[in-house]
């Protein structure tokens, strides 16, 4: 439960479902790197003042559960998410090319 600051006893609580796919579906998130990448995302949501539920990166695409904080819209979380863990997969050089969502 987050609580909206200067409200005495009013809370928010949402939840969200984001689904995002490898550019063109192509199978790039191998096994080898799948738990680094979720523990990279869940650095990312954190640092947003949101709670990750669950997560769980397949092959082609991601799904992120989130408990979503009242201050950032789902757009702008997800656009950080799949910017930062972009970088994040080009910067290590998982495999040769650029990687993005």
């Amino acid at each position: 439960m987050f609580q909206r600051p200067g409200m005495a006893n009013t809370y928010s609580q949402l939840h969200v479902q984001v689904v995002f796919a490898v550019k063109g579906r192509e199978y790039l998130i191998s096994e080898k790197y799948k738990d680094e990448l979720e523990k990279y995302i869940t650095g990312i949501v954190q640092s947003r003042k949101s709670k990750l539920l669950a997560i769980s990166c397949m092959p082609d695409h991601s799904h992120v559960f989130i408990g979503l904080s009242p201050d950032i819209s789902v757009s702008d979380l997800t656009r950080d998410i799949k910017a930062g863990s972009s970088k994040y997969i080009n910067d290590n050089k998982w495999f040769k090319g650029r990687f993005a969502w």
